[in-house]
């Protein structure tokens, strides 16, 4: 499932890149040295964290998608940065476990 198929599954608006594949499962986190730790490879990312620092720590982990929750926008820095990272950026208008759950239940139907 690409990034653009989730977010149409699961409601989520689509901001940057969403021809990259998700294969990692989700993790939702705020705490930028977890992710790098922890996140799975080619993952979806929940966080509330809008920041050039989500984008590197996506990339140092590998992270296919970042969603930002709880209506949270990024600004026109960190979705530059992002599309360059070939990172794909989606919001969610709902708290980070309800965005994760939609999306665990979508990345497992197909």
């Amino acid at each position: 499932m690409t990034a653009t198929e989730l977010c149409r599954a699961c409601g989520f608006t689509l901001l940057a890149g969403g021809d990259r594949e998700l294969r990692g499962g989700v993790y939702c986190c705020d705490l930028l040295s977890m992710v790098m730790g922890r996140a799975p490879a080619d993952g979806v990312w929940f966080t509330v964290m809008a920041n050039q620092n989500t984008v590197v720590a996506a990339l140092m982990a590998d992270v296919a998608c970042v969603v930002l929750t709880e209506g949270i926008r990024p600004d026109e820095a960190m979705l530059a940065r992002a599309a360059a990272e070939n990172i794909a950026m989606a919001t969610a208008d709902c708290p980070s476990y309800e965005a994760a759950r939609r999306a665990d239940e979508a990345l497992h139907a197909k």
